[in-house]
């Protein structure tokens, strides 16, 4: 399966990607790409650009240098119903709280529909048994017709994955999605996003903080620090030396993160 997908194009690729805020260089000539069912995880310690490369992936800010493509087009002139080849789950969740869950995830059909039934969320039937098989897939079929704001956090974040998966994109950007969940939480919702990958040819791309976890449901490793690449590598060879590049002094073992 692996060397059939080098014969694809890449569902994300990154050149050259350098930001600056003023005068200094947030992340500098970044470049890597993500294969079709492929998980990428992003690590660093914090300050090493993770979220200011993010930002440039998901096109909500524009690089000083350097380009983004999903599959062959530029990032910078996807708008409108294009951008839904690009969904983005979040920390926060970034649900209505008020709204059901099956309505949060009716939200990631948005780039689908008309305008005006988006607004007056008049989404037909076959929108809606999406959105529940999506619901289904991510465990929660029985709390569709709940309110965001009454599920647990890790039921939350569930709801937002089901929600990328309605939008049907060829990428997801994942940045840190774990980080406001307890551990096994956590870990459930990196297999869901692994197992779309698997399954639906989807690239991810997450930013950890926790070496475990990538190490568990990671294909490779892209490794930040100080707003540059230092690793770009399979898992299988994210040894400890790898971890010592990213991470300075310390020892990285089998269950826990810097």
């Amino acid at each position: 399966m692996r060397d059939a997908r080098q014969h694809v194009a890449p569902r994300l690729t990154a050149v050259g990607l350098t930001k600056t805020f003023e005068g200094h260089a947030a992340i500098q000539d970044i470049s890597f790409s993500v294969r079709e069912g492929e998980f990428v995880a992003v690590l660093g310690p914090s300050g090493a650009g993770k979220t200011t490369l993010f930002r440039c992936l998901t096109g909500l800010v524009s690089p000083d240098k350097g380009e983004v493509r999903v599959g062959d087009e530029d990032v910078a002139r996807l708008h409108g119903r294009a951008r839904r080849r690009i969904a983005v789950v979040f920390q926060q969740f970034n649900l209505v709280s008020r709204l059901s869950a099956l309505d949060n995830v009716l939200a990631g059909r948005l780039g689908h529909v008309p305008a005006w039934r988006g607004m007056l969320r008049r989404f037909d039937r076959a929108d809606r048994l999406l959105a529940l098989e999506c619901l289904d897939r991510v465990g929660l079929l029985r709390q569709a017709t709940q309110r965001a704001d009454t599920l647990s956090g890790g039921q939350q974040q569930r709801v937002a994955i089901a929600r990328a998966m309605a939008q049907r994109p060829s990428l997801i950007v994942a940045d840190e999605p774990v980080a406001s969940l307890d551990p096994a939480a956590g870990a459930g919702v990196l297999e869901l996003l692994q197992g779309i990958a698997r399954r639906d040819g989807v690239g991810v791309v997450c930013s950890l903080h926790q070496v475990h976890l990538a190490r568990s449901f990671a294909d490779r490793v892209v490794g930040l620090s100080q707003g540059r690449k230092v690793i770009d590598s399979p898992i299988a060879r994210f040894d400890e030396r790898a971890f010592g590049q990213l991470y300075g002094n310390g020892t990285m073992n089998a269950g826990g993160s810097p």
